[in-house]
């Protein structure tokens, strides 16, 4: 039987000569395609030597490095399921994945040690080990004495390959099961679609712990054998110093807003470029439109999400159009169905649902969750609303859910919610998400008093400092209204639309 193991899709299209660069660092330091050959390798045998079975979890909270990126790639070529964490989440947030997925292995930051001991006690982890924002760590001292030599463990393709949380709109965060063969389609459609080819260069700023910069962007560069600028962060600046090296940039909407207000963000920047890709959260038309104008190249969209990567694209090769997202991917289906689900007419707007093999097996441990959100004929409900135009590109409209992204990363507003509902003083609240020349969208909370506070003892900045160290910092309110009541319909249910509106004309100054 075939080895369906992720790794081994990846590594078969290794370069075949082993000393050319894979990751090249700010600091010149450079990754070979033999150095994460044999550093995976030292990882996975120390994986087995821990103890651990296939299937089990590794769980990663740490920030972007060479060695986290291998730590990835040594998890699934030893046949466990990678599980990587925002290093912005806080106590409550790593309690609860970890109690949820059990990980038999928590790779931390060293600082964080002591709350990772903690949590891991909780949760019952055997294993807790050190990985530094320098590459140093118990990780690597610990995996050093071991072979550099690993036979890629068997797995089959709708074996687990990667646990991603996302957050739920009942506040409650839902892990999305993604296997070796949901993986390896979207990478082999992506790299494809998207024309990789011998002299690519990825100049890489993505985080590495969702699938834009863990999967999307590296797989395609791996799967062709192409160096990438490996940074461990988006810095306009050092962007511009970069551009110039590389032949394919991917990014979320911020980091293009923040090029162009880079005075210097020139055509001369983008002479070597062959591809620019923007996704995981919309992209303003008045930049897409800027861009051309100041670069000469057509940002390419997509449209993706955690439950299955990327589901459409704008052609490499054909028009892109600013707005849409394109056309279906050859690996995947999208229909767009009314409430009724019957199929939507061009320019209608309906129900976005997806179909295909890099669509997600479900949800980790709830499998009424997925029933949920799976058709009868197996089509998953993304919760976009979308309609496509007569020519079959693809556009999003909004979001069923009244998600928040911002600057590319997701805020689902019930887990806000719950929190400034429990501060004193607080009756009830409301998250929203209003628009952001750098965000894409900014979190904001509108607050309604209870009854006899005082008016002192509520105000913008107690409500945040309450929340600070509570979340992550990408999920704190930007801005929070107190108000008198919450606009409701007849059936009592907020009109977050009404707020929207109401206070991105108040911060628009009309």
């Amino acid at each position: 039987m075939a080895n369906e193991n992720l790794y081994r899709v990846l590594a078969s299209r290794f370069p075949k000569h082993l000393a050319s660069p894979c990751m090249i660092l700010a600091d010149g330091r450079v990754w070979t395609y033999g150095d994460v050959q044999r550093a995976s390798a030292r990882m996975a045998n120390l994986m087995l030597a821990l103890g651990l079975q296939k299937g089990d979890r590794v769980a990663a909270q740490v920030e972007k490095t060479p060695e986290a990126m291998v730590l990835y790639l040594a998890a699934i070529r030893a046949g466990m399921v990678f599980l990587p964490l925002n290093p912005a989440y806080q106590r409550q947030e790593v309690e609860y994945f970890l109690c949820d997925a059990t990980p038999g292995l928590f790779v931390c930051r060293p600082q964080a040690r002591p709350l990772a001991d903690e949590a891991a006690a909780k949760a019952g982890v055997k294993h807790v080990l050190e990985l530094g924002d320098d590459g140093r760590g118990s990780l690597i001292t610990s995996a050093a004495p071991h072979s550099d030599n690993f036979n890629t463990v068997q797995r089959k393709g709708d074996d687990l390959a990667a646990i991603l949380y996302t957050s739920g709109t009942t506040g409650r965060s839902k892990g999305a099961m993604l296997t070796h063969r949901n993986l390896a389609v979207n990478a082999l459609t992506l790299h494809e679609y998207w024309g990789f080819k011998p002299g690519d260069v990825l100049l890489h700023m993505l985080p590495i712990f969702h699938v834009h910069g863990l999967f999307i962007a590296s797989h395609c560069a791996l799967l062709k054998g192409s160096p990438m600028l490996f940074e461990n962060k988006f810095d306009a600046a050092r962007a511009l110093q970069l551009l110039p090296q590389a032949t394919v940039f991917m990014g979320v909407p911020t980091y293009y807003t923040r090029l162009l207000a880079e005075p210097g963000f020139t055509r001369e920047h983008c002479r070597q470029m062959r591809l620019f890709i923007s996704g995981s959260a919309p992209l303003l038309r008045e930049n897409f439109d800027d861009f051309i104008d100041r670069t000469g190249h057509t940002i390419l969209e997509r449209y993706g999400m955690t439950e299955g990567a990327i589901f459409t694209s704008n052609p490499y090769g054909g028009e892109r159009r600013g707005g849409t997202v394109g056309f279906p991917l050859p690996c995947t289906e999208v229909r767009i169905v009314d409430d009724a689900g019957m199929e939507c007419a061009a320019e209608d707007i309906g129900n976005i649902q997806v179909r295909g093999g890099n669509v997600f097996a479900g949800y980790w441990q709830m499998p009424e969750k997925t029933r949920e959100e799976f058709t009868a004929d197996s089509w998953f409900k993304t919760g976009d609303m979308g309609k496509r135009d007569v020519d079959g590109y693809v556009s999003i409209i909004g979001r069923s859910k009244d998600l928040v992204i911002t600057g590319g990363l997701n805020v689902y507003p019930k887990e806000i919610e719950e929190r400034i509902d429990a501060i004193t003083g607080v009756a009830e609240s409301a998250i929203i998400g209003l628009p952001d020349a750098d965000f894409g969208e900014a979190v904001t909370a509108v607050v309604v008093r209870a009854r006899g506070a005082t008016g002192t003892a509520l105000t913008e900045a107690s409500i945040i400092s309450a929340l600070r160290g509570e979340i992550a910092s990408f999920k704190l309110p930007k801005r929070v209204f107190l108000v008198d009541d919450l606009p409701r319909n007849a059936m009592g249910k907020v009109q977050k639309n009404i707020l929207r509106q109401r206070y991105s004309m108040q911060t628009s100054g009309s």
